[in-house]
């Protein structure tokens, strides 16, 4: 198998998609909830909000030590240095996000004045806990604002990062013709 048709393992390619759709899921529920009224409906859309964050995290924790136990294909010999380096770039970015983002809205639950009169369920009915170190805060509200602001700056940050990664699978596809998009793509030959 050459290297441009070589594959992803079916756990890192499963992994890959779930994540995705769940963060895109994640983003476009936190844009419509950040403007809804205080009631009910946005109550309960943070409560799921925290949930699936909850989920990214520990699937990413997972594929994160997937990728560091199983190598990756090899980058195209063709590329050329600053791409790969790009590439590299844009992993370990996203890596960091899906990683972080998570753990700071974490931290914004934990930090909020509402913490303790508000409980975090999964999903309806798993109890998580807050983060420890933030049980004495006395600015609560100040940190929660801090905090709140780099999550969302953070998703951003994804997105910018989606859109560099969305970019250069297409154009390793239909420009550059290297087959590199249907390394990540389920269904396409067999893994490396």
């Amino acid at each position: 198998m050459s290297e441009e048709t070589a594959r992803y393992t079916s756990v890192a390619i499963g992994l890959h998609w779930l994540i995705a759709v769940l963060i895109l899921g994640q983003i476009a529920g936190g844009l419509y909830m950040a403007d809804l009224p205080f009631g009910q409906e946005k109550f309960a859309l943070y409560q799921t909000h925290k949930s699936f964050g909850i989920t990214i995290l520990f699937l990413s924790v997972i594929r994160l030590g997937w990728r560091l136990t199983h190598q990756p294909p090899a980058l195209p010999e063709k590329m050329k240095n600053w791409e790969r380096i790009a590439a590299r770039a844009t992993h370990l970015g996203f890596y960091g996000l899906m990683i972080g983002i998570p753990l700071g809205g974490w931290a914004v639950v934990s930090a909020s004045p509402l913490a303790e009169s508000v409980p975090t369920l999964l999903f309806g009915f798993i109890p998580w806990p807050h983060l420890p170190f933030f049980a004495d805060l006395q600015n609560r509200q100040e940190v929660t604002d801090a905090l709140s602001q780099m999550h969302s700056a953070a998703a951003y940050g994804v997105l910018f990062l989606l859109v560099l990664h969305l970019g250069a699978a297409l154009q390793h596809q239909f420009i550059k013709r290297d087959q590199i998009l249907l390394r990540m793509l389920p269904g396409f030959g067999r893994k490396s």
